[in-house]
């Protein structure tokens, strides 16, 4: 088992845990959940012996092995299936052994070490590695691909898939889903279930929390208390405990009439059976448990445009994708005030090619796209977050965005998102990505959109900004379609859902369970087939690798061509970044110089019109790039 007796843990300064205990048996599967800065994944490099305590004792028996999922990748020359395959340092240690004694032509080590390599599965690692790369997102010809050729995202991934690869009795993952798509989360829901040994995991998506584990740790106030089955269940009890204090207690009833306000106003206008049902159960769970968060430092509402207009967006019979090559074709979508729509497919399908197309970030290939008059997009995307002036703080970014508000009414709406006292006057360069990504939401909130477009919004968000986040989604009025892995969003804030598979998009007649079997369906009619063997000769993969660098050579003149562009938004933004220096300087306001700051904003928006058309070249060179390199790895 794993026991924390009065441990006391400090990182510096500050002491994260004080006198803490917690004991956790063989085979529990817990969720580490509390606010960031609690110190979760301080604990997790306590078990792995990398802190120690500072009082009190940690013990783990001394023969388990134990299994993590790294934050960083070393290695970028290794090919991806090898690199899984590392997480195996056992099987590893023994096929170094085995190939010594061979080249010594050594019989009697090299039986034993046959022995030794069926014990530990060795005959069957190759496949066994296939396997989890399949599960997590992996295609054939990606899994013999070079680990730097891959993007940040897919390397956590294959992080993700070489722990899963260690034979382990502990294995400790922290926030594994973050660069998963749907289809991924859950095909590694199935996978921990059948885990057998002690899992210890930090998430902050509630489904999948509720899918795995079986007890929750939560840390706060220095404490870690252990809660005896899911999410679900830790936010009934913790609501219970809250509730006995009164000041807790009436803000609990608070929430409670706003929950029932919502749920009246959404049964009467419900049309959707069997998706409205779902969404209906899910917000009365909510009303329920949502006294567990009495003491979320997050809360802000979406300020809503005045005007709109029906529709707000209206695409028809359009040709979407980059360049020549289109992701989907004849789509038709209209988006009128009120529509809440959830976007599911396979990864790739073209979910965010369609929200770039309705975000304006691209334009339909051929067709129409019409948008309203009065349509005011709220626009969410990863991407965006690296936009952000690094060197400016999130006062500043809001005063640029509403130069005459009062100072004041801008802090207190900031304040909504945790952004207090120093934090808020401080640059966004050493600003975490979930800080970056309240950032991006208070700027769209403050917008008064009618429609948001959000592209995987979670992604970062712990559980409180999560939740408050759904409630201002349930808040606005506008118009919402949402790309998200977190199925809890999806249930709580969607009406309908469109599915965006095999280049269509159609309307998806079911709710997320249905998706679910829909998606195992679809894995099997496009399962492809390999016709790589199991344990490939090591010279046939040294071939194949030259073969494959020969034909990259190929690609090189539309690599100068991304690289230049690249090189040209480069200067562009060093350019707006000058801009937005002079702006940030206070003198800028003053009367006297109101010519000057005329002149800025004009130079400011005329550089803004080519940053969009320079991305939108670069993205479609990249996308052009990808699509060449996907079809050159095909025939090798």
């Amino acid at each position: 088992m794993i026991r924390l007796q009065n441990l006391t843990l400090q990182r510096g300064p500050q002491r994260l845990l004080e006198d803490a205990e917690l004991t956790l048996h063989a085979g529990h599967k817990a969720g580490l959940i509390g606010a960031n800065g609690a110190g979760k994944s301080s604990l997790f490099a306590l078990l792995l012996g990398d802190l120690h305590p500072d009082s009190g004792d940690c013990f783990l028996p001394a023969d388990w092995r134990i299994a993590h999922m790294r934050q960083e990748i070393d290695t970028l020359d290794r090919v991806a299936v090898d690199y899984v395959l590392d997480g195996d340092l056992r099987l590893r240690e023994v096929q170094r052994d085995l190939a010594a004694a061979e080249a010594a032509h050594d019989g009697t080590a090299q039986a034993r070490l046959h022995s030794e390599l069926d014990s530990a599965d060795g005959y069957t690692a190759d496949a066994r590695a296939r396997k989890l790369l399949a599960g997590l997102g992996f295609t054939n010809e990606q899994m013999d691909r070079q680990v730097g050729d891959f993007s940040g995202g897919w390397r956590m991934r294959l992080n993700l898939a070489q722990a899963l690869m260690c034979p382990s009795d502990l294995l400790l993952l922290d926030e594994p889903t973050n660069h998963l798509d749907l289809d991924a989360i859950i095909w590694l829901e199935e996978w921990l279930k059948s885990y057998p040994g002690t899992l210890m995991l930090i998430s902050h998506d509630r489904d999948f929390l509720d899918a795995v584990v079986d007890h929750v740790a939560h840390v706060d106030q220095r404490k870690i208390t252990l809660y005896r089955g899911g999410y679900s269940a830790f936010e009934r009890a913790r609501a219970e405990r809250l509730a006995q204090q009164q000041q807790a207690y009436e803000k609990q009833q608070a929430q409670r009439a706003h929950m029932e306000s919502y749920i009246a106003r959404f049964k009467a206008q419900a049309t959707k059976a069997r998706q409205a049902q779902s969404r209906i159960k899910a917000l009365e769970r909510m009303e329920e448990l949502s006294a567990a968060h009495v003491d979320s430092p997050f809360d802000f509402v979406f300020r809503e445009s005045v005007k709109i207009s029906s529709p707000l967006i209206d695409l028809s019979d359009a040709r979407l994708g980059y360049g020549e090559r289109a992701v989907l074709e004849k789509v038709k979508l209209q988006l009128i005030p009120g529509a809440r729509i959830g976007l599911l497919g396979p990864n790739g399908a073209g979910k965010s090619t369609l929200i770039k197309n309705l975000a304006g970030e691209l334009e339909p290939l051929s067709g129409r796209l019409t948008r309203g008059e009065n349509t005011v997009v709220g626009y969410f995307a990863q991407h965006q977050l690296d936009s952000l002036d690094s060197k400016a703080s999130p006062l500043l970014h809001m005063q640029r965005l509403a130069p005459t508000e009062r100072e004041q009414t801008l802090r207190d709406f900031l304040g909504g998102f945790d952004f207090r006292g120093a934090r808020i006057d401080e640059p966004v360069l050493n600003f975490s990505g979930g800080e970056k990504a309240r950032l991006a939401l208070a700027l769209i909130a403050w917008g008064r959109p009618n429609l948001l477009l959000l592209d995987e919004p979670t992604n970062h968000l712990d559980l409180e900004m999560r939740l408050a986040l759904t409630m201002a989604l349930q808040e606005f009025s506008g118009a919402v379609l949402v790309v998200s892995h977190d199925r809890h969003l999806l249930k709580s804030t969607t009406d309908n859902f469109y599915l965006v598979a095999d280049g269509k998009v159609e309307e998806f007649d079911g709710d997320l369970e249905d998706y679910t079997r829909w998606l195992v369906d679809y894995r099997q009619r496009n399962a492809p087939v390999s016709t790589t063997p199991v344990n490939p000769d090591k010279t046939d993969k040294k071939a194949q690798r030259q073969a494959a660098a020969a034909l990259r050579q190929q690609l090189a003149p539309h690599k100068r061509e991304a690289d230049k562009l690249e090189a040209e938004l480069g200067k562009l933004h060093e350019k707006l970044a000058k801009i937005d220096t002079s702006l940030g300087d206070s003198d800028i306001y003053e009367p006297a110089r109101k010519n000057d700051l005329r002149d800025l904003l004009a130079e400011q928006a005329k550089l803004k019109v080519r940053e969009a058309e320079l991305e939108e070249a670069w993205m479609e060179a990249l996308e052009l790039l990808e699509s060449m390199q996907a079809e050159l790895e095909a025939l090798s």
